[in-house]
């Protein structure tokens, strides 16, 4: 019978111990995981301009990656920080005033259930809502430092990814136990998610505020660019997307005494502004980095979870990346059969 040799049982403990402290930093780092994430995004998408500045125009390193991140915060970043800003009053103003929204919904309900005599929302079920939103939506407030922590994190780990980009990508090539030929292929094609991804959802957020937009015009609601700009950001949600910007409005129009506005609000949300999401979602991502619409669904899904926000990004290509991993096991290890 054949002994196990002593090499290979220490190369299995060695992997084993590997193993081992993997698991314990990752529960220890858990919590900086999406600001990781984060840099590594936007790594892949600013690496280009620090190489170009650094070799082309002779820009110091420490310069160019301050003035990318810089940049970065203003175009990508500034954004969703006046976004809190606006959204801050707006949910204070929501929960001081919202029995009175939901006193105007139960009296339009309440109106149609004596008409066709059918019960639709209990008064319990209206209660529920109320006592949800009183103490849900104030809980959105409260995620601010740990928004401002990720940002000081995922910064910090940035200035020193582009400063040095190309020793960490040749470290790369020399730890990833693969050949030279798959260690490319796997940091090519995850770069092409990272990019495909980054810029596919905001494109298809953007897209999906436009058209909201011009239902906002139409009916007249209030502070359209506003809600054009929580559209934008909802829509990149998973399951609830937009709805969360759309279902409010019709509320609103519910609570004004216009009925019919926020029955077509209702209407134009699902059937228009939802159908926009889910047919250029689709298509968009495949078109970009030909990623299949299953694990675009699955991946925002799964990556929410893990990961949070920075979820949306990195839940697909965490799938993808599982697919493409084991079709380089199959390359890497498998012997192929001698022609018959």
């Amino acid at each position: 019978m054949n002994q196990i040799s002593n090499n290979s049982i220490r190369q299995v403990l060695f992997l084993l111990l590997i193993l081992l402290l993997t698991v314990i930093l990752f529960l220890q780092m858990q919590t900086f995981i999406p600001a990781l994430l984060g840099a590594y995004t936007l790594y892949v998408i600013l690496r280009k301009y620090m190489f170009v500045l650094v070799a082309r125009y002779k820009w110091k390193r420490g310069l160019a990656a301050t003035t990318l991140m810089l940049l970065s915060f203003l175009i990508i970043l500034m954004p969703f920080i006046l976004l809190i800003n606006m959204l801050g009053t707006k949910i204070s103003f929501a929960v001081q005033h919202s029995s009175e929204v939901l006193t105007a919904i139960e009296t339009f309900i309440q109106k149609y259930e004596t008409r066709y005599n059918i019960e639709i929302l209990s008064t319990e079920n209206i209660n529920k809502i109320s006592a949800w939103a009183a103490n849900t939506l104030p809980s959105v407030l409260g995620a601010t430092l740990s928004t401002i922590t990720t940002l000081l994190v995922m910064y910090f780990v940035l200035y020193f990814m582009l400063t040095e980009g190309r020793k960490m990508e040749a470290s790369f090539y020399d730890l990833v136990p693969f050949k030279d030929e798959n260690a490319l292929i796997l940091r090519k094609e995850t770069n092409t998610l990272v990019y495909t991804n980054a810029l596919g959802i905001p494109l298809i957020a953007l897209l999906q505020g436009v058209v909201g937009l011009i239902g906002y015009l139409i009916l007249g609601v209030k502070e359209p660019m506003f809600w054009f700009v929580v559209t934008c950001i909802t829509s990149m949600l998973p399951i609830v997307g937009a709805a969360v910007a759309y279902i409010p409005i019709a509320l609103l129009f519910f609570a004004d005494n216009s009925p019919t506005k926020g029955i077509i609000m209702l209407i134009y949300g699902f059937g228009v502004i939802g159908t926009v999401d889910n047919v250029f979602r689709f298509w968009l991502q495949k078109k970009l980095g030909d990623v299949h619409p299953l694990i675009t669904v699955f991946g925002v899904i799964i990556g929410i979870n893990l990961f949070g926000f920075i979820g949306l990004i990195f839940g697909p290509i965490l799938i993808s990346l599982f697919i493409l991993l084991i079709r380089i096991y199959s390359n890497e290890f498998s012997v192929k059969r001698p022609a018959q």
